[in-house]
């Protein structure tokens, strides 16, 4: 889509200050605790690209708040990799560099807020090579310390701790499919024929380049059979997330040209688990406890 179509869409030039009065109108405010999914693209033209979005955000926020934002490892090694033939699996176990915090860029399938995020001056980001967030503002680093290494999405995850510290998550023109916060749901869940991966990616470990192993949740594929329970090609993400928005939680309106939602992050647990266990099934139930 090219900048005349962008500035038709957003009715001309999205800027920092129309930004923040459209956040604002939507519910963002000062001292605010919020995790972003953005498309940049259905906001419209923005006059900066991700730097107007995040100068926004931070306008909105405030001094006293912290925006987070999942990245990920663009340059990870594939998760198959134990299937690749010997010679290969040796020659990138031999050289494949390790997670780096500080320089491995995001995945790329976040779109570009999460790079430009993490490479902000005093952004922290997460230990976790496959999961990783990154975070910016006062509770940068009470967010992101200790990412477990296994279940990186469940309890003590930064996932864990936007929860406890009552924060919130923001679709800023991003799909409903894409809140990554219902993994953590996925996580507490109680129900059968949860669905786990583990994988091996390197890090660095008291000063020494290691291969790790991991173990979390199913988040490429589900961590749950859906099938059953999601309308035919939809993903089970915007299924639960239109669930969430038909009972009342969260707010909606457009940002720029953006039809943007707003959610409390503890409303949105609490009803995904609630949602997975009543779809799916409890584990007790289904052993006829």
């Amino acid at each position: 889509m090219d900048e005349r179509e962008l500035l038709e869409r957003s009715g001309g030039p999205v800027t920092r200050s129309r930004l923040l009065h459209d956040l604002t109108a939507l519910g963002l405010r000062s001292g605010d605790t919020v995790m972003f999914h953005t498309r940049l693209s259905a906001i419209g033209y923005v006059a900066g690209g991700p730097t107007t979005v995040i100068d926004a955000l931070r306008d909105a926020v405030g001094p006293t708040g912290t925006l987070m934002v999942t990245c990920g490892w663009n340059d990870a090694p594939p998760y198959d990799l134990d299937t690749w033939p010997r010679p290969w699996q040796d020659a990138v176990r031999a050289e494949h560099p390790a997670y780096d915090p500080e320089s491995s860029e995001a995945d790329h399938v976040n779109g570009r807020l999460p790079e430009a995020l993490r490479r902000r001056p005093g952004a922290v980001r997460s230990r976790h090579p496959d999961v990783s967030f990154a975070a910016l503002g006062p509770a940068a680093v009470e967010l992101t310390a200790d990412h477990p290494w296994d279940d990186p999405h469940g309890p003590g995850s930064p996932l864990a701790r936007l929860v406890a510290r009552r924060g919130r998550v923001l679709l800023l023109g991003a799909p409903l499919d894409t809140m990554t916060l219902l993994h953590h749901a996925e996580a507490l869940a109680d129900a059968p024929g949860k669905r786990y991966v583990t994988y091996e990616q390197p890090v660095v470990a008291e000063g020494r380049r290691v291969w790790r192993r991991f173990r979390d949740i199913d988040s490429e594929h589900g961590a749950f059979d859906y099938a059953r329970v999601t309308p035919d090609g939809q993903d089970p993400f915007e299924t639960i997330t239109r669930a969430l928005l038909a009972a009342g939680h969260g707010r909606s309106a457009r940002v720029g040209a953006a039809e943007s939602h707003l959610f409390e992050a503890e409303e949105v647990v609490a009803f995904a688990v609630d949602w997975i266990e009543r779809k799916i099934g409890r584990k007790g139930e289904r052993k006829g406890e």
